[in-house]
Parts: C-alpha cells; sequence; structure tokens
C-alpha cells in the first residue's frame, strides 16, 4: 500500500520532489566544497582502517581490508570519484534528471561512508534515498525525467524491432470474476 503510494500519488510526488531537491542540495554542497577547497581521502581511509581494530570496531573487518588494499593505494581516483560523484548526483537530484540512478548512486556513497565509520547525515541520507528509490519514476515527474524518459522509451523502443514490445500485464486477481 505504501509502495502504490509512493508510485503513483500525486501528493507522494511533490513531497519526493520536496526531499529530492533537499538531498540534492546537501550533495551538490558537499561535492563543490570538496572540488572548490581540495580534498584528499588518505587521512579519512587511514584513520577508518585504524578504527577496525579494538573492543569495539567502529569498521568491520572486511570494510577495512577493502580500504586498505583497494582505495587507499588508489586515493587519487578516489580523490576525483567522491567529489565529482558528490555533484553529479546533486545535480541529478536537483534537476530531476536520471533520479533513480543518482539516488541510488547517493545510497551506495551513503553507505560507504557509514561503513568507513561516518555517520553524520548519511544514515538520513539513506533512508530518504530509499523512499526515492523506492517511488521509482514518481521522484522525477516533477523534474527534467517528465521528458527525458519518455524519450529515451521511444530511442530503446523502435517499432519494428522484435522482442522489444513490453507484455500486456496479466488482469490483477482482485480484477477477476470468481466463476466458481
Amino acid at each position: 500500500m505504501f509502495n502504490n503510494f509512493l508510485r503513483t500519488n500525486k501528493v507522494a510526488m511533490w513531497l519526493l520532489t520536496v526531499i529530492r531537491v533537499y538531498l540534492g542540495y546537501q550533495w551538490i554542497e558537499a561535492g563543490y566544497h570538496k572540488i572548490t577547497g581540495g580534498f584528499d581521502a588518505a587521512g579519512f581511509l587511514t584513520g577508518a582502517i585504524a578504527n577496525s581494530t579494538g573492543d569495539h570496531p567502529a569498521v568491520q573487518g572486511w570494510w577495512a581490508a577493502f580500504l586498505e588494499h583497494v582505495a587507499l593505494p588508489n586515493v587519487g581516483l578516489f580523490n576525483f570519484l567522491v567529489p565529482y560523484g558528490e555533484f553529479l548526483v546533486g545535480l541529478g537530484l536537483i534537476l530531476g534528471t536520471f533520479t533513480t540512478f543518482a539516488a541510488l548512486m547517493g545510497f551506495v556513497m551513503n553507505a560507504a561512508f557509514l561503513f568507513t565509520g561516518t555517520v553524520s547525515t548519511n544514515a538520513q541520507m539513506l533512508i530518504l534515498e530509499v523512499l526515492v528509490l523506492v517511488a521509482a519514476a514518481n521522484a522525477g515527474k516533477i523534474g527534467l525525467d517528465y521528458y527525458v524518459m519518455p524519450y529515451l522509451r521511444k530511442l530503446f523502443h523502435k517499432k519494428g524491432d522484435a522482442g522489444t514490445q513490453a507484455p500486456t500485464p496479466k488482469q490483477p486477481l482482485n480484477d477477476m470474476k470468481r466463476t466458481a
């Protein structure tokens, strides 16, 4: 019932737009500050790895192993991906362009930040991103997705292509007349 509300309701569409723009602002601001102010994740990653030991580690061992053996040796790549990823997620959410993908990438980054031991606003943003993800297309209807998604559907579902037609949905069980 709640899922249907998020996906189809016009009130939900407006609420999701407010949530989407709020999330977008948070992401774009964080990315912009990192891009213009300089960003180096090496200290953050080293601190997270150090927090993976002791009686009550803030970072799980498997994640610390990823940080130590993948992220830290490639810190230059992460120094690029994090700020520009944050900025692009924010831009996508504010404009309502590829909204579901932008929310998914924001979800992935928030989960990574939580795994790394940083709580801050990540948990709140994660919950709001789940709402946008569950709502799917309804979250981007008041945005550029209103124009972009039909164009992409037409582009990839050209007439005459075999097998590209969507199957006709079956009649729901609750709408069928009982004949027994």
